[in-house]
């Protein structure tokens, strides 16, 4: 046997959590590995380091990640408030949602580079598909060239 795993079908949550290409689910398709350093949090590389998958699919290609921004968000949102329900507790003779509100904000605030990297992740996860064969080169009959003509003329 073979002890080598990459020709396991690695896990997509696993490789979406950590940021790594919908293609081959190895390559890091951010240039830095810490979110919160603001200054080059969102650069992507050209091309994924290890199957060659174009990051930028096309161009504008990230600009529906907001819808799954919010999704996520809503998400952490709706986490707060049961894990605030039933810890704290919600009372109409103190402040309790005054300060749940604070806290969801300065959460919300904090995640936010997280939040914007897995967005993009599940963004190319939608569109692009994992290969099992990426490490053959790209696939044949990608781009704009009508493949059923190719050799008519």
């Amino acid at each position: 046997m073979c002890a080598d795993k990459n020709h396991e079908k690695p896990n997509i949550f696993k490789s979406v959590f950590t940021n790594k290409c919908a293609r081959c689910r190895r390559g890091a398709i951010f240039l830095s590995k810490n979110p919160y350093d603001l200054k080059s949090c969102m650069k992507m590389p050209e091309k994924c380091p290890v199957c060659g998958q174009q990051v930028e699919v096309e161009v504008g290609f990230y600009y529906g990640t907001g819808y799954v921004s919010y999704a996520l968000s809503i998400a952490i949102c709706v986490a707060s408030l049961i894990a605030w329900w039933l810890f704290v507790g919600f009372s109409i003779y103190d402040n309790s949602i005054y300060w749940w509100l604070g806290f969801n904000g300065m959460l919300l605030l904090g995640l936010q580079p997280i939040l914007m990297r897995w967005s993009r992740t599940i963004w190319m996860a939608f569109f692009v598909r994992y290969d099992e064969d990426w490490h053959q080169g790209p696939p044949q009959g990608t781009g704009r060239v009508n493949t059923t003509f190719k050799g008519a003329i």
